[in-house]
């Protein structure tokens, strides 16, 4: 893969100065073991914002082409339960959306990066009005031939490209979708303009805080390297950025939004089984889960 190297000045969710940044250390351009010393690659510095904690590459790798990263070829990924959806898939969330923003009808529905259209079936399964849009190819095809979704309702499209009318929709939500976008704060920024007043996002990104990654950055310090876990920019699965709570607090505060409930996800420790279960109790205990979670609320008029 080939890559440009930009040097960024500032912190994207809450525009403090890089220069006010920490230096955690250094990021290979592929899976980094055990000991990362003993492999060769290109790196790139990974610092944390002392301000709102967002995590990112310093200078941020930017592929010549973007299919390097995600154009998977269909046939060396695609298998046949992958297409099923559970009765509960992403219930707990439409709950979560219904206390906080009671259900009425022609309630509009956006889901950015939408895949196959699993989060789009779940959400007309509850009456809402749906629509979608998915940056890959072999995704949006299957959407459309496979899980039968609208051609109507889904466009092939990245945030960058696709338009909708202002104050649009009542619901928007992101999955596994911001931390791999090179400019969040303009996405949201667009995404915003699309929500109606006292509309909802959701959002779910990796957090900067995560347990398990302070465990392996430790460990990696103690056999004497500068390496660190946290962000993946130039290999799969291609995490640009890791978010803290303040993140979205501070850039709520430039774009007109506020947090209005949020949750850490444990996730998977990818430790030795019988530390499981303890380091997952603490995680939950503590708020150090893997993924964080975020209610958005478009301020009113």
């Amino acid at each position: 893969m080939k890559y440009n190297f930009n040097h960024i000045t500032h912190c994207n969710m809450c525009t403090n100065t890089s220069d006010n940044s920490k230096i955690l250390g250094k990021r290979l351009n592929q899976s980094q073991g055990r000991n990362p010393k003993k492999k060769t690659g290109i790196t790139t510095s990974v610092v944390k914002c002392k301000k709102c904690g967002l995590i990112y590459s310093n200078p941020q790798p930017i592929p010549n082409s973007i299919q390097d990263h995600y154009g998977v070829p269909p046939e060396n990924y695609w298998t046949d339960n992958y297409f099923t959806i559970s009765d509960d898939y992403f219930q707990q969330e439409i709950k979560t959306l219904q206390n906080l923003k009671p259900f009425s009808n022609n309630q509009k529905v956006l889901d950015i990066g939408a895949g196959l259209g699993k989060c789009m079936i779940a959400l007309e399964k509850n009456n809402y009005d749906v629509y979608g849009f998915e940056p890959s190819e072999p995704f949006y095809t299957r959407a459309i031939n496979k899980m039968g979704i609208s051609k109507d309702k889904l466009q092939l499209s990245s945030i960058e490209d696709i338009n909708y009318p202002d104050d649009y929709f009542d619901f928007i939500t992101f999955g596994a979708v911001l931390e791999h976008l090179y400019d969040p704060d303009s996405c949201l920024k667009k995404v915003l303009r699309w929500l109606k007043p006292n509309g909802i996002i959701h959002i779910e990104v990796p957090s900067s805080d995560w347990l398990i990654s302070k465990i392996l950055n430790l460990y990696y310090r103690i056999i004497g390297t500068d390496y660190v876990t946290n962000i993946s920019p130039m290999h799969s699965p291609f995490h640009l950025y890791e978010f803290g709570l303040k993140s979205f607090q501070y850039n709520g505060e430039i774009n007109g939004y506020k947090i209005i409930k949020y949750e850490y996800y444990p996730c998977s420790t990818f430790m030795p089984k019988f530390l499981d279960s303890p380091l997952k109790w603490y995680m939950k205990k503590t708020n150090k889960g893997m993924q964080l979670a975020v209610w958005l609320q478009k301020n009113s008029i």
